[in-house]
């Protein structure tokens, strides 16, 4: 497969302008005047399907706030697990190498090519000195880790204990127990701004990915099912 398609899905719209050049005023006759307008054409045009191979012209991520090889594996996994990811408009990319707290949950627009940045949080067992930095990855149960690796969104729910959440299915070897794990996006009061300000650093979950309480809703009704979530370190 090749990762050359950055280009598209390597894209964002890059507008191309032109520049209005002055030149001598035509004469215009009366016989001129009464020339009607020539008829605007309109072509149709299939729409567009967005794959990894969207055309080169329209930069993704412009302003570099991922991570290369975090965004040249994501591109690959939507093409490996095309028939799990269904939706093509945007997906997520978790970045496990940063701090906690930095901005590191990234909605890419796969028709425009921006990129929103989120905080989330990391499990307990890969860090279980509390620094802030995950340091281990595991997908097996009661480890408390966070588990690596391409997440097919599998829709809104709503939990007993965490509350409105969205649904992952594991699609690797490396996080194929996400369901039976019930490792969810959620939103938890230790991925909160007042957190982060008081502690320096967010709280960890159970291997969930945690979200702020306000980023919750836009980003449960964004995600949906279909679209890719795929973390890495």
């Amino acid at each position: 497969m090749r990762l050359a398609r950055r280009g598209f899905i390597l894209g964002g719209a890059a507008l191309v302008s032109g520049c209005a050049t002055a030149a001598a005023r035509p004469v215009v006759t009366a016989a001129a005047q009464q020339v009607p307008p020539a008829p605007t054409l309109q072509v149709d045009r299939p729409p567009e399907i967005i794959t990894s191979q969207l055309n080169s012209t329209r930069p993704l991520d412009p302003r570099g706030s991922v991570r290369k090889e975090l965004m040249d594996r994501a591109l690959a996994a939507l093409d490996i697990h095309e028939g799990k990811i269904t939706q093509r408009d945007r997906m997520y990319l978790v970045d496990f190498k940063k701090f906690s707290g930095d901005e590191r949950l990234y909605e890419v627009d796969l028709h425009g090519g921006a990129v929103t940045l989120m905080r989330t949080t990391h499990g307990r067992g890969s860090d279980p000195s509390h620094t802030g930095f995950a340091q281990q990855f595991s997908n097996t149960p009661d480890s408390y880790m966070s588990s690596v690796g391409a997440y097919a969104t599998a829709g809104a729910s709503h939990g007993a204990q965490q509350g409105p959440n969205v649904l992952l299915d594991g699609l690797e070897y490396t996080n194929n127990l996400a369901r039976e794990r019930a490792i969810i996006v959620h939103g938890a009061d230790y991925a909160d701004p007042a957190f982060l300000a008081r502690e320096g650093k967010l709280g960890r979950s159970y291997g969930c990915f945690s979200v702020a309480h306000h980023d919750l809703p836009a980003l449960r009704e964004r995600m949906g099912e279909g679209r890719l979530l795929f973390a890495w370190a």
